[in-house]
């Protein structure tokens, strides 16, 4: 049975901070179909078009009947424990200074023997439960759980390499004055996490939210604007080497494109609050959690982003917010490749119309705030890395797959 995990004490400053190591990376092409079941929270494997045969790892031709059809498809998730072994002194640095790591062989129903990264309760001949991980150098690996719960079944030390879970770190929510703020503020706190700072642009005008905020034990209301660098650094300075979880709730929408606005001044605002905000963050605070990727219990563990999922696909009534949205998931990008050495992990969560005053013309269905803090806490949990919140969120990642060109028309009326 897992030992609950215990509250970090106060780290002693006068100890050198234990650098960030990465287990190895390279990949072939075609094993980035696992990559993509990751980071979306799928269990995918390639299956044979002509016969049906499960295969893994990632083919070239299915070893049944030797043909190149092979896709990735969701795969059922059941398996059993053939055998298992512990590795007491690896040779990788990655696994050395994490020893003993567990793995083992899984029989999956579907077919497949498949090498796993075993959860401390999986007992050889068990039935486990199998899902693709994305490990600290950003690759797909997988991991078996016990099929039933057990007793603190997310305190397993080798599942919390693989996650960014909240419990006992320290979070930053950028934007408490949202509504999506704070809510998530609230959920992160209920979720385990020591201490929630939440930043307010302005703390001394009033703001809907703010006694619960105040009132809430383990929530602390701290100054910032992340439009404004000097705001940011200041707050780096104070709080940086702290923040293991920094989730950016910034926001600035204003509907409208480009033929029925007058000039640049509101796009000007969106640009300065969502993009230039994002660079004044990662340029904050970025460096400082890269550094602490392998500090303990409370390391520096996840970026989370909340976007508009028309990041993906530009929707005129919204064009310019639209635009600064892509503008914000292209810098995500930069910034993933940038933490992944440290082992930080980047969370793009992408949602539909909020339901707030700023979509109040918007018909339904609309995201609710809570929904959104929700889906934040999952993917901390579950260690994802793009997430889909709500119905027209997943509906254009559907749409966006099978035929770009006429979501684009589509969006236009």
């Amino acid at each position: 049975m897992i030992e609950p995990i215990k509250p970090p004490g106060r780290k002693n400053p006068l100890l050198r901070t234990r650098l960030p190591t990465a287990p190895p990376r390279p990949r072939s092409r075609k094993s980035h179909g696992f990559t993509r079941a990751a980071a979306e929270g799928r269990f995918m494997l390639q299956c044979c078009e002509a016969c049906g045969t499960f295969c893994y790892p990632a083919r070239e031709a299915c070893p049944s009947c030797l043909s190149s059809g092979l896709a990735f498809v969701d795969a059922p998730r059941r398996g059993t424990l053939l055998s298992e072994t512990t590795a007491r002194v690896p040779s990788d640095v990655y696994f050395r200074e994490r020893a003993p790591w567990r793995a083992g062989l899984i029989k999956m129903d579907c077919g497949p023997i498949i090498i796993a990264h075993l959860h401390a309760d999986c007992v050889e001949t068990a039935a486990v439960l199998m899902s693709f991980q994305l490990d600290k150098s950003g690759q797909a690996v997988a991991f078996a759980r016990p099929e039933g719960e057990t007793p603190n079944m997310a305190d397993d030390r080798q599942w919390r390499e693989l996650t960014a879970d909240p419990k006992f770190r320290r979070v930053l929510v950028t934007n408490g004055r949202s509504v999506v703020g704070q809510e998530a503020a609230m959920a992160l706190k209920a979720a385990g996490a020591k201490t929630v700072f939440v930043g307010i642009a302005e703390p001394w005008r009033p703001f809907p939210g703010e006694s619960a905020l105040r009132g809430h034990e383990g929530i602390e209301i701290v100054a910032l604007d992340a439009a404004d660098e000097k705001s940011v650094n200041d707050l780096a300075a104070d709080i940086g080497g702290k923040v293991d979880i920094l989730v950016n709730t910034t926001e600035y929408v204003r509907a409208g494109g480009l033929l029925d606005r007058r000039g640049t001044s509101v796009m000007r605002d969106e640009i300065d609050q969502a993009y230039l905000g994002f660079v004044n963050l990662a340029q904050g605070f970025g460096p400082a959690m890269r550094m602490r990727g392998a500090d303990g219990v409370n390391n520096a563990a996840a970026w989370v982003n909340v976007l508009s999922v028309y990041a993906l696909a530009n929707w005129p009534a919204f064009g310019a917010y639209s635009a600064s949205q892509a503008a914000c998931l292209s810098l995500s990008h930069c910034l993933r490749a940038e933490l992944r050495p440290g082992g930080v992990k980047v969370v793009n969560l992408f949602t539909g119309p909020v339901d707030n005053e700023w979509f109040q013309t918007v018909p339904p269905p609309k995201v609710a705030p809570r929904a959104v803090a929700s889906a934040i806490v999952s993917a901390l949990k579950n260690g994802l890395e793009d997430v889909y919140v709500g119905d027209v969120a997943e509906e254009i990642r559907q749409r966006l797959a099978a035929n770009p060109k006429a979501l684009e028309r589509e969006l236009d009326r």
